[in-house]
């Protein structure tokens, strides 16, 4: 059903559950399997007072430190997964990276946003649903009891 799986991995409790079922898909279905992570970067926009180039060495580095353990940990479990890393807006970057590689299932760790950071958010934005160009399975943290 599914040949090329992309997962989003960020190292995060939401990334880890994603990262964990998204193998379960990918070695059920025998599928090529991607690893992305994703850097929020300034864009265009003006560097940040107190931001230099050695702050985005470092995150470069700890986002390939946080990639390298994903592809380590699939790679144990009998996946050949191959890495990625992406610079921009995970609603953007995601869809980007889907279309060049022509996965047919994008895997991401949801974490519910606060009622203040709904409030902030922008009706008018684009989501991942709409821009995906394949299917998404959306992995849930369960709630602690």
């Amino acid at each position: 059903m599914y040949q090329r799986v992309l997962l989003c991995y960020d190292g995060t409790e939401e990334g880890r559950n994603a990262l964990k079922e998204g193998a379960e898909v990918a070695i059920a279905m025998h599928a090529d399997t991607h690893l992305l992570a994703i850097l929020r970067t300034t864009g265009g926009m003006a560097v940040p007072d107190g931001y230099n180039e050695c702050y985005f060495k470092a995150e470069d580095e700890a986002a390939q430190q946080i990639l390298g353990g994903g592809v380590r940990w699939l790679n144990e479990r009998g996946l050949e997964a191959h890495g990625h890393i992406a610079y921009g807006d995970p609603i953007n970057e995601i869809p980007l990276k889907a279309r060049e590689l022509g996965v047919d299932l994008i895997v991401v760790g949801h974490r519910n946003r606060s009622p203040l950071a709904r409030w902030w958010s922008d009706a008018e934005d684009a989501t991942l649903l709409e821009l995906a160009p394949c299917s998404i399975l959306a992995v849930v943290v369960p709630e602690k009891t």
